[in-house]
């Protein structure tokens, strides 16, 4: 099967969208074992759209619509379709009442417009809405499979999964389980993660190793294919374990974790409590746990200690330290991690002190930072880091490298 996916909406070729159902639709086909061979993104101009799909016709066996299923003039893909398939449309009713339903809850006028996004393609198979209004619909026509869903994200996700995927599953007799794997890797490169496993890449057939980088992380994406699920398991094991014992030091977690999900997870295992001196990051780290639910057992609280003063006069590093060593220095963030740790009455100290950027500060390039990390009972540990990139880049980073420089202390414990 050779798919192509078609976005259409003239607020994704103004910018003011991103194109994000394509790289979904292009994420669960993938799992299906379908290939995606092209994105396209149309306007709201039913030539163009009627030009991409007569183009799409040539070189794909599977085409599938997002947008254009609203009820306003230029929500136009199910009419250049049935244009095009020679196809009615026709009003589905079980859509229809779901529609007057919603507008009688909410106690609006339902406007003759909306009865547009009940209408179907004749002979279709509905694709029920069960977050808006507008249906989803698919069919078979002259060897090629349609399948046009909403625009909406919310609306298309769910039903994509959840009748999309059977509609296709049984269309195409889709007998082979795909089984998919992210092992999330913090602290390599790209380049570098890819040249320690480069030979099995290279050698890769079943499972697949898909490897993408982002926000100074990066995935390798496992898949495989087969009949049985418990085999198409054991080959993931069997790639997994190949990989790890090459990188395993930098791999953290899988799927939709994150680095800083599973920091709270492992100190919620000890239960252990954390406290944060925060200068260039500002904040950032203590927001991203705290946007975690259950964050309120672990997290104790933090300074943003921007500035000397702050430094100085809320967490005590003393003036002579700040004149002589710099706010970016090693003693500085042994300190603060210290007494930060100590103020909260926390288990745990980090604190993070350095150059953001753009400019340099206390003689030092942007990208110097320090990181320093007390444990009740324990000699604290700095970590020098020299990171490259944006300032925007080089806070974050500092934030998930506190991240795994905690998960790395927390795994040596045992």
């Amino acid at each position: 099967m050779n798919a192509e996916i078609i976005a259409v909406g003239s607020e994704l070729l103004l910018g003011q969208i991103a194109n994000t159902n394509a790289q979904f639709l292009s994420q669960q086909l993938a799992m299906l074992g379908i290939n995606v061979y092209f994105h396209t993104v149309v306007g709201d101009n039913a030539g163009r759209l009627e030009q991409a799909v007569k183009t799409a016709q040539t070189r794909a066996n599977l085409i599938i619509f997002t947008g254009g299923l609203g009820p306003t003039k230029d929500d136009l893909t199910k009419e250049t379709i049935a244009r095009l398939l020679g196809r009615r449309l026709v009003i589905d009713e079980e859509a229809l009442r779901a529609i007057e339903v919603y507008f009688a809850r909410t106690n609006r006028p339902m406007t003759e417009n909306n009865k547009k996004q009940a209408l179907v393609l004749e002979g279709s198979t509905v694709l029920k809405n069960e977050h808006g209004m507008a249906p989803g619909m698919a069919l078979v026509a002259d060897g090629i499979t349609y399948m046009l869903l909403p625009g909406p994200p919310k609306e298309m996700r769910p039903m994509f999964k959840k009748y999309g995927n059977a509609f296709l599953r049984r269309t195409f007799s889709l007998s082979e389980r795909i089984e998919s794997r992210v092992l999330r890797f913090f602290g390599i490169g790209e380049s570098a993660l890819e040249t320690a496993i480069a030979d099995l890449i290279d050698a890769q057939s079943n499972p697949t190793i898909a490897p993408l980088a982002g926000d100074g992380e990066v995935t390798l994406r496992l898949t495989a294919k087969h009949q049985d699920e418990a085999e198409a398991k054991r080959l993931l094991d069997e790639v997994e374990a190949a990989i790890l014992a090459r990188v395993g030091r930098h791999c953290y977690g899988y799927n939709d974790e994150t680095l800083f999900t599973k920091t709270l997870e492992r100190l919620k295992e000890r239960g252990w409590t954390i406290a944060s001196a925060e200068s260039l990051t500002g904040g950032f780290f203590l927001e991203q746990l705290t946007a975690i639910p259950g964050a309120s057992q672990v997290v104790q609280g933090g300074v943003v200690c921007y500035t000397n003063g702050v430094k100085e006069q809320v967490l005590g590093i003393p003036r002579s330290l700040l004149e002589a060593e710099g706010a970016v220095s090693e003693p500085c963030a042994r300190l603060l991690a210290e007494n930060v740790r100590a103020m909260c009455d926390a288990d745990i100290g980090i604190s993070f002190t350095g150059v953001a950027g753009p400019d340099p500060l206390e003689g030092h390039p942007p990208g110097t930072v320090y990181i320093g990390i007390a444990v009740r009972g324990r000699d604290a540990a700095v970590h020098r880091l020299t990171l490259s990139g944006t300032r925007d880049a080089i806070r974050i980073r500092t934030a998930k490298y506190g991240c795994f420089f905690l998960l790395e202390m927390l795994a040596a414990d045992g």
